[in-house]
């Protein structure tokens, strides 16, 4: 048997053994991320009315915050195929007893060995470490899942600080009235002597303070709707305006359901993963301390005597001071900080939906009072001053004040259902949203 021709018949055989490593791996994924479902950007830019579940829709297929994940998502594909994959095998070769003096000048005498290595990786290696990389995928579906939680929480918040600021310019619009036909009355009344001049001053005073707040009403209206444009990724809004119902207030969940909720809380319930993903590592850095071993074997000819013989190699390190302790030490470290990790999500979650609850308590009461007590009695003065005025009885002070009063208690009254809506939106997110929002991140095929 010739030298080329026993490199051949080891090269043949290295190419049909990775033939077979290859076959028995994983098939690899795609090179493009696939789409999240509810993440379509084909979703067209709103030209009309927007409504709350509209506003919802086009955040969830449209938010540039969530257009990441796919991304993300094929990264941990990539690490979940790579560590599945077997160690690669290893050629060797070597040309012995060449180049030297007398008998051994050339290659007459030399020794050619063509060696074929596998590593074998003990104590279920690849197991472990696909199992970390595939923790490490649902961790970023728990991701995914708080990303998508904040979405609807900025994105009903935004809608509705959009509702607010349209009532506001609508509220400054009906006082810019009131106040143009009482610059009109007040002029006929001075002109008839009824009234003092000053009175007329004040009425255009009052007049020039409501189209100054009309215009304040509008540039905040402009940068409320671009407010809610920005969560579904558009930069510039090209909806007409948002219509819901904005006045539909309902008592808030009693505590202790909002207790049992919390549970559904993505940032609290990926941590039963991330602790799962932890102990798997520990128990590979507990694997990393068995030594692998590598088995070969291959062909040595002498050309000397046109000889060949089969060699066997077996080779593996001795753990004498690598024992891998310290990623031992470290991985137990790491596990039992998860659990205070854990604890501390939890309270300080506890602690914020707390504090959002009380908020909601609040502006409902709020909404509650302004509505059937505050605003009627306002409205009713309003009246009386207009009639009483219309009357001769009170000058024009009294009417100014009694409408500023009616005014700002309207302000506050939209305040403060835009309070609600805000603080109502802070809750769901922290007890992980309505039902049908807590559907798992699935992927296009």
């Amino acid at each position: 048997m010739h030298c080329n021709t026993l490199v051949r018949t080891i090269l043949t055989t290295l190419i049909v053994y990775s033939a077979c490593q290859a076959a028995d791996a994983p098939a690899p994924a795609r090179t493009s991320p696939r789409p999240i479902a509810g993440n379509e950007t084909s979703t067209a830019e709103p030209n009309g009315v927007v409504t709350l579940r509209d506003a919802l829709a086009l955040a969830l297929a449209r938010n540039p915050q969530l257009s990441i994940f796919p991304y993300d998502l094929r990264a941990a594909d990539g690490r979940v195929l790579q560590a599945g994959l077997r160690p690669n095998p290893e050629l060797d070769i070597t040309i012995e007893e060449f180049a030297g003096q007398g008998e051994r000048s050339g290659f007459d005498a030399a020794e050619t060995t063509v060696q074929i290595g596998q590593p074998i990786e003990l104590a279920g290696k690849r197991a472990k470490r696909t199992r970390v990389a595939s923790l490490d995928k649902e961790l970023v579906q728990w991701d995914y899942r708080a990303a998508r939680q904040d979405v609807l929480r900025d994105a009903t918040q935004a809608f509705f600080a959009v509702l607010a600021a349209q009532e506001r310019l609508a509220l400054t619009e009906r006082l810019l009235e009131l106040s143009r036909q009482a610059q009109a009355a007040v002029a006929q009344r001075v002109q008839a002597g009824r009234d003092s001049p000053v009175d007329e001053l004040r009425a255009n005073v009052a007049f020039s303070e409501s189209r100054i707040e009309r215009q304040k009403a509008e540039r905040a209206l402009i940068a409320a709707r671009h407010g809610l444009a920005a969560t579904w990724g558009s930069r510039a809004p090209m909806f007409e305006k948002a219509a819901d119902d904005f006045y539909g207030v309902s008592g808030p969940r009693p505590w202790t359901e909002m207790i049992a909720a919390i549970a559904g809380n993505p940032d609290l319930a990926r941590w039963a993963t991330e602790e799962d993903k932890r102990r798997a590592a520990l128990h590979l850095e507990k694997a990393q301390a068995v030594p692998d071993v590598t088995i070969g074997g291959g062909v040595r000819r002498f050309e000397q005597t046109d000889d060949a013989a089969i060699v066997f190699r077996f080779a593996m390190p001795i753990p004498l001071f690598n024992r891998n302790q310290g990623g031992i030490l470290a991985a137990v470290a790491d596990l039992a900080k998860t659990r205070r990790q854990y604890e501390a999500a939890q309270v300080g979650t506890l602690a914020a939906l707390s504090q959002a609850a009380g908020a909601l308590a609040a502006a409902h009461d709020e909404v509650t009072i302004s509505r059937n007590d505050v605003l009627p009695k306002a409205q009713q003065a309003f009246e009386a001053a207009q009639q009483g005025y219309e009357q001769g009885k009170f000058d024009y002070l009294y009417i100014l004040d009694a409408q500023r009063t009616l005014f700002r208690t309207q302000a506050q009254y939209v305040d403060s259902v835009e309070a609600y809506h805000k603080a109502q939106a802070d809750v769901e997110r922290l007890i992980g949203g309505p039902p049908e929002s807590k559907e798992p991140m699935r992927t296009q095929p």
